[in-house]
């Protein structure tokens, strides 16, 4: 293969920035690079990005080899940037910060000093890394296909690659010596020292003329004022799970992000980053603690965010009033309800409850306290009711979530765990599921398996929005404004009629009053609803799509745009409905304090009536809450305890007073043979009599039973009437 002239390439590079255009609508030529050459020059802009769909337009030839040798072209681009620069200047530039004015005087000492003979270049012998305020990147082209983490191999090395993933780390941004500047004790003269790798050995003997003439021996000290640092923040990447092969483990790797790319990415984002590959040289110690083997990182050129199923970025742009009316047409609510899990048959009031967890009720803040404004759900059910599948499809909705199983995850794995940073070996928080899910939704899979030590964890993010640590030495409050959506399996793994509520939900009442909902989905068979499900999961099955309904469902981009309008508005509770919601609420205290078996009710009830309440105001778009709003939440509150409330007339019948009698004496005796009632099996009249009369059967009734059950051969009574024997 043919050297290559770099000279040469570099023209090309000027000529491109110099040359080319895009025409606007009026056919007006306009020089898009060079517009961004003016701000540069006059410090308006720092970053310059060019694009290589519009290199390849240029000189397709020149994008192949830029993609094959990214390090160097970039070198390339900047010094020609850096060539042009002057030409674009039109008027003086006010000095932004030290460095500017520490160059500036630099060039005017030179110039001055200088011999008028001489006619070298006055910038020439400062490093033009230290003269560059501004940074060049690549735009990759669209033609460019991501890759997955593994398929990044050695013959990427120098390559500029884009990779899809998850950040599952990002440091905190740090300065990054980029030119080292030292002066001399002896001589004053200044040396620079250009650092390419992580690590750099300190000049320390003077290298100028006078000193090396005058065997002076000057000393070198560092200038941090003259010297010339870059953001630099570490992200670690991990590829996506369905990206990786049978029985492996989730790759990951390091990329290095300089200058305006720092601050882009947070982790738990999805992203697809486009950059160098490279080695990672270590120099001294460590690289003789690392023996033969090498390290790979990623120099970032540009960082997408992106959506996290599609393969589009993530979308800002503004719903057209064409789309908008789409949405808000007649029956908007049960469509945009309809929309959520359109495969999943049924459970509509479900879906209405989980539409407003993705829209959320408005957070209070008086002074000196906070109540929350997100929504909690849990839908506790049968095995088999698709509880799930819905978690999993809002999972993969909302723009923000975590989603995790009860079993697989511990207390530390939720709030935040104490690591030992890699890179500057302090202890430093890494945030948990609930952290990475901040301002979104964390799914929770599997609830009533989660152990309760794990469970407490749980309570502080409910309700206060936050997590408090206090280990290792950091004491801190972590944000966690999430929603919690969980799902859950009765106590007996399926709801058990007899027993009551508390018996089949078995969650303390401390954490279920921090749901706003409870729903509890219970699997009666029924033959209309049986035949219509079945039909729906086997066209489902047929057809991998739902079923032709009255009106197509939303599409998923559409619905994630709608809800963060949605989101912007802040509702408030009108005068007229505080009357109403209070007599609502008194209303609903009263009931629970009449009919024993309902869930805990407590003044969180009436918080969770107002985020619903909120909730709806906002998906219509509204400013204050009216009293249709109130009515569906109240609607939904029921609707949530009503899947609750079995058909009393069929599960349980009334009993005869002679049966009820019958299992009292049996429990007498039961009890006799702890020695209270007489041996077992045997049991003293007087006793049994004074049970019954205690419990408000009269002495005729009991009599009566006696002499039925003693026909039936139950048991016997001896000659004086004083002892019953069970046969």
């Amino acid at each position: 293969m043919a050297r290559k002239d770099y000279a040469a390439e570099k023209d090309k590079c000027k000529r491109f920035l110099q040359e080319f255009y895009s025409e606007d609508d009026n056919g007006k030529k306009v020089f898009k690079y060079g517009a961004q050459l003016v701000a540069l020059a006059h410090r308006e802009q720092v970053a310059v990005f060019v694009e290589l769909d519009d290199v390849a337009e240029e000189d397709p030839e020149l994008v192949e080899s830029i993609c094959e040798n990214a390090k160097r072209y970039t070198g390339l681009f900047a010094d020609a940037i850096h060539e042009l620069l002057p030409e674009y200047k039109e008027k003086d530039v006010v000095a932004k910060d030290s460095l500017d004015v520490y160059i500036e005087h630099r060039l005017m000492m030179e110039q001055r000093g200088r011999d008028p003979a001489d006619t070298r270049d006055p910038r020439n012998q400062y490093p033009p890394e230290l003269m560059r305020r501004f940074e060049l990147y690549f735009k990759p082209p669209t033609t460019n296909k991501p890759k997955v983490v593994r398929d990044v191999r050695a013959d990427s090395i120098g390559n500029l690659v884009t990779v899809r993933g998850i950040v599952t780390r990002a440091t905190e941004v740090k300065p990054m010596m980029a030119v080292a500047t030292y002066t001399c004790d002896q001589c004053g003269a200044e040396t620079y020292q250009p650092i390419q790798s992580p690590s750099f050995m300190p000049l320390i003997m003077c290298p100028s003329q006078e000193c090396v003439t005058n065997k002076s021996g000057g000393r070198l000290y560092l200038q941090t004022r003259g010297s010339k640092f870059v953001k630099f923040q570490e992200l670690r990447i991990q590829e996506h799970s369905d990206q990786v092969p049978v029985g492996n483990i989730p790759r990951s790797m390091s990329v290095y992000a300089r200058g305006e790319n720092t601050r882009l990415a947070q982790p738990g984002d999805h992203v697809a980053i486009t950059g160098v590959f490279l080695p990672l040289l270590r120099t001294g110690f460590k690289q003789a603690v690392q023996g033969l083997l090498s390290e790979t990182y990623m120099e970032a050129h540009c960082i997408t965010l992106m959506n996290k199923t599609e393969d589009d970025e993530l979308g800002n742009e503004e719903l057209t009033e064409e789309e908008l009316r789409g949405i808000t047409d007649e029956g908007f609510y049960e469509k945009l309800a309809g929309s959520i899990a359109p495969e999943i048959y049924g459970h509509e009031d479900v879906k209405k409850a989980l539409l407003l967890l993705l829209v959320g009720g408005v957070e209070q803040a008086p002074k000196g306290m906070k109540i929350r404004g997100n929504i909690n759900i849990c839908l506790m059910g049968d095995p088999g009711v698709a509880k799930s599948q819905l978690l999993s499809y809002i999972d993969r909705l909302a723009p923000r979530s975590q989603y995790t199983t009860g079993r697989g995850s511990s207390g530390v794995g939720l709030t935040a765990a104490v690591m030992r940073d890699p890179v500057t070996g302090e202890m430093t928080l890494e945030g948990g599921a609930l952290v990475l899910a901040d301002q979104g939704i964390c799914c929770i899979d599997e609830f009533d398996k989660m152990a309760d030590a794990d469970r407490t964890a749980i309570h502080e993010v409910m309700e206060q929005q936050t997590i408090s640590i206090a280990k290792a030495g950091i004491m801190t409050s972590l944000n966690a404004r999430c929603s919690i959506l969980a799902a859950a399996n009765p106590a007996y793994g399926r709801y058990n009629p007899r027993k009551s509520i508390e018996q089949n939900i078995q969650l303390p009442a401390a954490l279920l009053s921090r749901f706003d909902l409870l729903w509890l989905i219970q699997d009666k068979p029924d033959a209309d609803a049986d035949l219509r499900l079945a039909q729906h999961i086997t066209y489902v099955h047929q057809h991998c799509r739902q079923p032709p309904t009255h009106f197509t469902p939303i599409d998923m981009r559409l619905m994630r745009r709608y809800i963060a309008l949605c989101k912007k508005r802040q509702p408030m509770v009108p005068e007229a409905l505080a009357d109403y919601i209070t007599a609502a609420y008194v209303e609903m205290r009263k009931e629970a304090r009449v009919s024993k078996d309902t869930t805990f009710t407590s003044a969180r009830t009436l918080l969770s009536i107002l985020r619903l309440s909120t909730a709806l105001a906002r998906l219509r778009m509204m400013e204050t809450v009216e009293k249709e709003d109130v009515n569906e939440a109240m609607r939904l509150m029921e609707m949530s305890k009503d899947s609750l409330q079995t058909d009393k007339s069929s599960a349980t019948r009334t009993q005869r007073p002679a049966d009820v009698i019958f299992s009292l004496v049996r429990e007498l005796s039961t009890e006799g043979v702890a020695g209270r009632g007489g041996a077992g099996g045997v049991v003293r009249m007087a006793e049994a009599e004074q049970r019954c009369v205690s419990r408000g059967f009269t002495p005729a009734q009991f009599q009566e039973a006696l002499e039925e059950y003693e026909e039936l051969n139950v048991w016997q009574i001896n000659q004086a009437r004083s002892r019953i024997t069970f046969v």
